[in-house]
Formats: C-alpha cells, structure tokens, sequence
C-alpha cells in the first residue's frame, strides 16, 4: 500500500513533485523516490508489504521505457510471473509491482482486467511520452485527476493526479472551489461518490475499473474491464442453489482470504461483531489451526480489532466476544471504546483525513480501529462489500419482494410472511415519529433558498423492482465507492494497509451466477455466506438478523454534544454560507433535541460535517496565538484600558475581575463577595501606581448575565418553546454580529413571555412607524420591562452562554442595593467611607444600559463610565468591575 501523485503536461518540475508527495507521507513512510522525462513526472510513497528489502519505486523496466507508480496489491502475481516467465520475461525482485510493470509491457491496457486485487496505477510510457492511469475492478484504491487548463508547454493543458486530493490542493495549480453540485446532492439526497465528481470542482475521481490515457494527441476514459456488464449477464444465468454451491462458495473465500494473507509484515482482523468481519476472523482461525503457511503473517495469535459501545444500543461487544471465544488460544482481541468526547476532540483531524463530506459519523469508529490498530500490525482484513454483494441492509428485501411480485403473488407473500421482523426494523422509526406526531421537516427547508432553486432539476433514482442489478449499482455507484473511500482514508491515515477479501472479482462472480436465493431466502439475507460459514461461526452470529454495522451510537452522543453542534450551526461561518437557512437549521435542532420534530441525526451530520468540511479546506485559517495568560485584577482585558476619561471630565479607572462560571445554583452574594475581597486582599502588593489610583471614590459594577443566571432566569435554548409568533417577528429584527437582541426567535419568545404578546406587536407596529421616522430604539421605549436586556446566544461564548437565552434580571435595584450592603460589611475600613454602591449593567461592545442601581446620579452617568466596555465581549470572564473616579489627572 502506497501513495502516487504527479504530472502529465508540466516541464520538468522535480520540486512540484517532492511538494505533492510530502503531503502523503502518511500513505508511505517507509521510502518515496520521484521520476521525471519530458513532460511526465511520478512520485511515489512506499508502505513496505512484499519484498520489503526490494520493489521501491517509481520502477522502470529494462530497456527504460516503461516507469511504474503503483498502490496496492495484487494477489494473483504470482500466477502472472509464472506466465510472463513463460514468455520469456525475466525478474530481478520478488514484489508484484515488478509484475504489474511487466504486464503493462507484456499486454498494455489489456493487462489490468487480469490483476485480482486492488490498484491505483500510473505508467509513463517514455517512447509514446503517453501517461497511463488505472483504477481496480471496484475502486478499492483511490485516484484522483484535475485538469489545469492552459498550464503546460506552450499553453496546453496539463493534468495532475494523486491517491488523495491534498496533493493536488497543494500542487499550486489548482484553484480551490466547493462543487455546488455535489454539495447539493450529498445533503438532499444522502449521496455522494456516484460519479467522477467529487466535492472539489475540478477535481475527478477515476471511476472503478476505467484506464485513463494523457498524451500529445489528446485524453481518452475508458473502461478496461467488462466487469458490470458480466455480473449482469451471470445473473441471469440463475444457477440452482444447492449445498454444493454453498461449498465452492465457502472454498473461493477462504481461498480469497489466504490470497490477501500474503505479506512480509504482521496481519490482524477488523471485528465488528457482525457477520461479514466475523467470518474473516473465524476462516483465519481455522487456518491458523490447519498450519495453513500463509498464516505465517498473522502468527500464532491473530490480532482482531474491535469498536465498542458499552450500555449503548450500538454495542456490539456480545458478539465480538462470541468470535473470539470461538478462536481461543490462537487470538489476542483488542476492544477500542471511542467515547463523545475523543470524537469532538478528532473531529478536525476526521474530516481532514477524509478530505470530503462522509455520509454520516460511523466511519470514526473504523478511524479509532486504526489508531490503535497500526501500533500492532501494518495490514489489516475486513469484512467491506459483502452487504452490496449479498443484500446485507434492509432496504434491499423491499426491491426483492418487489422482483417477486411481479413474478407472483404467491412467492411475494411466502417471503413477506419470513421477514415481518427485519421490514419492521426499518419502519420502526417512522412509525413511532408519526405516532408521537412529530413535525416532518423537508431537507430543503433548511438550505439556502437560491442554492435549493438553483438545483431543483437534481434527481437521483434506484433500481426498485430487481434484486441484482440493484446490487450491481451499489457495488459501482450507490453504496460501495464511499465505503471504500473511507476504509482507504482511515487506514491510510494510520500508515496501514486495508484489505478486503469479499472483494475478490473472482469471488464476486461466482456469487452473482447463483439463483437469487442464495442471496435472500426466507427472510435471511446473505444466505450462502450463512450456509457456507455454519461450521465456522457462533450461532449467535450465523443467525443474527438484527445488523448494526461499523458504526458509532450517533443520536447519543449528538445529544451529549449538543452544545457543540449548536455553537458550530449558530456560528458567523455557518450563517453567510450559501448552503444553509440558519434559522431554519437552529429551529429543527432545537425540535430535534425536543424530540418534536421527525429530523434525523444523520441531517445534522451532514450540515455539520459540510460546514467543517469548508472550514478546513476553504477558510483563511487565523494565525496561531500562545494561549493567553489568565490575566490578574489589576489589568484590563485584551485591547481594552484600565483609564477612561467621559465626555464630562470625569477620569476613572475600571479593574475587570476576572472570576469562575457561574450557574443557576450559585449565592450571588457570597460568590461576588468573594472576589471583591480578593481584589482588595491583593492591592497592597499590586504597585504603588495602583494605590494612587484607588484613592478616589469607587462603585462596584456586576453584569445583568450573572445576576439573571443565579436567578434562574436563563434557559437552554432547547427548553424554550418557541411560538409561532415569536418565529415570524424575529425575522424582521436585524441581528447584529454579536448575535444581540431579538433577532433569535428564542429571544423573541423570552420577550413575548415576559410582556405578553400584545404588547410585543404593539411595540413592533411602533417601532415600525419610528423607523419610517428616523426614530430608533422606539420598539425598545414602548415595549418597557427592559426587554432590551434579553440576550441571545453567541458562538462567541464560554459554555452554556453560547446555548442559552437569559431575560433581563428580576428586581435589579434591590440586587443593587443588597449587594452594596454586604460589600460595606465585608471591605477593609479603608475603603468603606469611599464606596459608592452597585450598578447592575447591561453592557456589551455595542451599547451600555443601567437596569438597575443603588449609587447616586443618573444613569447615563455610569453608563458613560462603561463606553468602551472594559468587560469585554467574548470569552474573557469578567462579568464585573470594581471602578474609581480618580482624584488626580492620568
């Protein structure tokens, strides 16, 4: 397993290639080598696998003419060397790569449709100066391609290619653009891998089993492999399913395994518990136990790797320990438990390692299964393409009793009757949404208005009415191809080599000239691999109906991380992209985490995921800043002043006091006295300029959030029932960037609730009529009950304001006046003759309101004392300040 990249169409360019192979290190470590000729360049990162002494490349035959990049395996190259030989070919190493070299040189094009196993390929034909690019029979390996028009010698275009898209990203040639498209399909219609297109505009993939030739006379795409349209043709053959085709069927896979077993380095096992893993594991077993030679990779003991989910409806420990209780003595099982919070903490680095959109988060525990994996072996088997081959998930019972229908009645009824239990799986969900009378919400309702409009002639269809071809089309298009991209993402990430064993083409084949009964029968799925295993497997898992699949308990750990996935969907980011109707998109989650609306977790994936997805890969990243020094009382906040002079003359100086999160259950008093006291405890050591500078009178400013919060008086955004009403009116407030105000319909309901909805429309047609005006803050006069204090949510701040709506606080004078009493009680003699009172402020970077007070004088007063907000906006952690009016010019 390997990593290529390079050029066709570029002068001689050594350093664009070293630059595309760097970013694929991972896919390589153990060696990379670059070839450049006239206009073509190779580069190549090696996972050493066979031959490990040898085989490194770019290869070049003999006589110079032919030079190979290669990733991959193919497992038949022993049976090629032996007839190449016979042609009288020679060899100087023991790695299929100098195989597949020879082929190409043997048999061109013609050669690849011979390989069994798996391959992304690049061949510089030095004679023709005519590159040559292919991908497997299913797309096991990964290659992409991108034109750069206009880029090459003398103004033609020029073309890169690479196993992942970062090199081509960090080729300097390409110009980054999202796919519209694509995004487009991957959030309406849950695809995404279902042609050359990927996410990246302008960058294809090749398409499983097409060869790609780029040369001076032009560029042509073809298939080389007639794969499809066999499988096709052996399905009709329909050949009776008996015991006998359930045995050669057993003797081709465990062959298939042994072929994939062939390696110079340690093999271990994905187990997920289900039956197409188990398998694997519980064939190598047996053939540990035969002294089959080929074991000699995997040793005495076979190393299986396992996602776990304790307590959660996902686990699937039970059945993982049924294998591995089978292959006792010849098994060491390693249990991965990934747990919420280590998937929030590697969400960055998942979406990067995948470099587009997934369809949902299931593949992080694959991504888990191989961190730990590659520090135990370096190629790993699995269980990926058996449910596309043998109808593994549910949907696929619905096409066949739709196949049966059509020939009878009889036979639809007799298989109808046999899988009640797996069709009411799928059904379940729907059933209770409806019984619960929960709101259905379209995808579209929450995307962009002009992006949905722009695209409305998307459409994406399935074969509904017949078993094979349906299975032929998630095999090429529909299923398969993102899977594949995942396993070679995650595996690649961790250096280690992924391999699939049901994926033999052979294998294949044989499977799809059986009667469509060996596939479904009696409401069993998969039924030759169950037939065939029966003496290998547990009966819990040889008759196991209920599939789970390589996957994460995704709806429970979105609701553990609901916060996060709160703050990224109310983020700045979020609501200026084309893609998303943000409100739309907080209403429904909100009805999500309610539980009254019928959205599904998989929903917010991909709007998460597409937002992280653009962030990565699009947005400026901001510089790199040390974490910043948690600041003492006698210092202002970041790019804010201890000093101020307002417009009267009066000079003060404001300390910010920085203090711990407060909560609903938290004593005001004695919390806020607390660090009044610290303050004063700490000043004789702070300076002799602080001294001169608390002389003066002084007042003690505390933000109306804090007192609101230990009022109980701020909610979870989630807790709030949002009205109709509140909806529509929020829309016509402007929201400010901080997110301030009553431009969230969780604000507006808080509003509605506190004043009651009339006099909310009153004070609306009010401030209607003042802006025609040219009078603003009107809504706010009439509306009274110092609504204009209801905060919002901002992605800006520390949890859970970040997820919360706070009303204005209760009885602010008297929280002002009771404050001053315990402060006068508790300060030091000094500094109680001077102390002024309490001021409950309302302040942020926009605008300052008194709510409430004890001190004498106006309002505007302390308010102009807080004009530039020394408290700050964001994550500071000062809701309060201890303030002098100094008796001396600054």
């Amino acid at each position: 397993m390997c990593g290529i990249a390079g050029y066709h169409g570029f002068e001689a360019d050594e350093a664009l290639l070293r630059r595309m192979n760097d970013c694929q290190r991972h896919r390589g470590p153990d060696g990379d080598g670059v070839f450049v000729d006239g206009l073509g360049g190779l580069a190549h990162r090696r996972l050493s696998i066979i031959d490990v002494a040898h085989g490194q490349q770019p290869m070049q035959t003999r006589d110079g003419r032919f030079t190979i990049a290669y990733n991959g395996e193919v497992y038949n190259y022993l049976d090629l060397r032996s007839e190449l030989e016979g042609l009288g070919c020679t060899f100087e190493t023991d790695s299929d790569t100098e195989v597949v070299l020879e082929a190409f040189a043997a048999w061109g094009v013609q050669a690849f449709d011979r390989f069994n196993g798996m391959f992304g390929i690049a061949i510089w034909d030095s004679e023709k100066q005519e590159l040559t690019l292919a991908r497997d029979h299913f797309g096991i390996k990964p290659l992409y391609v991108c034109r750069v028009p206009g880029a090459g010698k003398d103004g033609a275009d020029a073309w890169l290619y690479a196993s992942e898209i970062k090199p081509i990203l960090a080729s300097g040639h390409y110009e980054k653009r999202p796919n519209d498209r694509t995004i487009y399909r991957y959030l309406r219609f849950r695809i995404h891998e279902d042609g050359r297109e990927t996410f990246f505009d302008g960058i294809e993939r090749l398409e499983a089993g097409e060869v790609m030739t780029i040369s001076a006379q032009g560029v042509e795409r073809r298939p080389f492999t007639r794969l499809r349209e066999e499988l096709a043709e052996l399905a009709k053959e329909q050949r009776p399913y008996d015991e006998a085709a359930a045995a050669e069927y057993k003797s081709r896979l465990i062959e298939a395994v042994r072929l994939r077993l062939q390696s110079e380095v340690p093999v271990g096992t994905s187990l997920s518990g289900g039956l197409d893993s188990s398998a694997v594991a519980v064939i190598i077993n047996r053939l540990i136990n035969e002294g089959d030679t080929t074991t000699e990779s995997v040793g005495t003991q076979q190393n299986t790797f396992s996602a776990v989910f304790p307590n959660s409806v996902n686990d699937e420990e039970r059945y993982v320990d049924d294998v591995l209780d089978i292959c006792r003595g010849h098994v060491a099982g390693h249990k991965i438990k990934p747990t919420p919070s280590e998937f929030k903490e590697d969400l960055v680095d998942f979406v990067r390692t995948q470099e587009e959109p997934l369809i949902s988060s299931g593949p992080y525990a694959q991504y888990q299964v191989m961190r730990e994996a590659t520090k135990h072996v370096t190629v790993l088997l699995d269980g990926q393409g058996a449910d596309e081959m043998m109808a593994g998930y549910i949907p696929y019972y619905f096409v066949y009793l739709r196949q049966l229908r059509a020939e009878g009645a009889r036979k639809a009824a007799a298989e109808l009757s046999k899988s009640l239990d797996v069709l009411y799986r799928l059904g379940r969900f729907k059933l209770k949404a409806k019984l619960r009378g929960r709101k259905d919400v379209p995808t579209t309702s929450l995307l962009g208005r002009e992006f949905v409009a722009a695209h409305s002639g998307e459409r994406y269809t399935t074969e509904s009415s017949n078993l094979k071809k349906r299975l032929i089309e998630d095999l090429f298009v529909g299923s398969l191809p993102s899977l594949l991209r995942y396993e070679d993402k995650n595996t690649m990430r961790f250096s280690l080599e992924g391999r699939v064993p049901f994926l033999d083409k052979e294998v294949v084949k044989f499977i799809f000239s059986l009667s469509d009964e060996a596939i479904i029968k009696d409401g069993w799925n998969k039924r030759v691999l169950r037939d065939a295993t029966r003496d290998l497997l547990p009966e819990s898992i040889n008759r196991r109906r209920n599939k789970i699949g390589f996957t994460t308990p995704q709806g429970e750990w979105f609701m553990r991380l609901k916060n996060h996935l709160y703050g990224v969907f109310l983020s700045e980011s979020f609501a200026n992209r084309p893609y998303f109707d943000q409100t739309a998109v907080l209403h429904a989650f909100e009805g999500w985490i309610k539980g009254t609306n019928d959205v599904d977790s998989m929903t917010f994936w991909r709007l998460l995921n597409l937002e992280l997805w653009l962030q990565e890969f699009f947005d400026d990243k901001p510089e790199a800043v040390e974490a910043p020094r948690v600041k003492t009382d006698y210092e202002p906040n970041a790019r804010k002043e201890l000093d101020l002079v307002t417009s009267d003359g009066t000079a003060v100086r404001r300390y910010p006091l920085r203090t711990d999160l407060f909560a609903r259950e938290d004593d005001l008093d004695a919390k806020a006295l607390g660090y009044v006291e610290r303050f004063f405890a700490g000043l004789p050591e702070a300076g002799a300029e602080h001294a001169a500078a608390t002389t003066g009178k002084w007042y003690f400013f505390i933000s109306e959030k804090i007192v609101a919060i230990t009022q109980g008086r701020s909610y979870f955004i989630w807790d709030i029932k949002v009205s109709r009403p509140a909806r529509v009116l929020s829309r016509y407030v402007t929201r400010t960037p901080a997110g301030i105000g009553l431009g969230s319909p969780f604000t507006m309901q808080l509003a509605i609730e506190e004043v009651g909805l009339p006099r909310v429309l009153y004070a609306s047609a009010g401030g209607a009529v003042g802006k025609v005006l040219g009078r603003k803050g009107l809504f706010y006069e009439l509306v009274g009950n110092d609504i204009r204090a209801i905060d919002g949510p901002t992605e800006y701040s520390v949890y859970p304001a970040n997820v919360s709506a706070k009303l204005a606080p209760k009885d602010p004078d008297q929280v002002a006046a009771r404050l001053s009493a315990a402060i006068r009680a508790r300060v030091p003699e000094a500094y109680r003759s001077t102390f002024g009172g309490t001021v409950v402020m309302d302040a942020n970077d926009i605008g300052r309101n008194v709510l409430g007070m004890d001190a004498p004088g106006p309002k505007e007063r302390y308010e102009a004392m807080f004009a530039d907000n020394p408290l700050g906006q964001g994550s500071e952690q000062t809701p309060m300040a201890i303030v002098f009016e100094k008796t001396t010019t600054p």
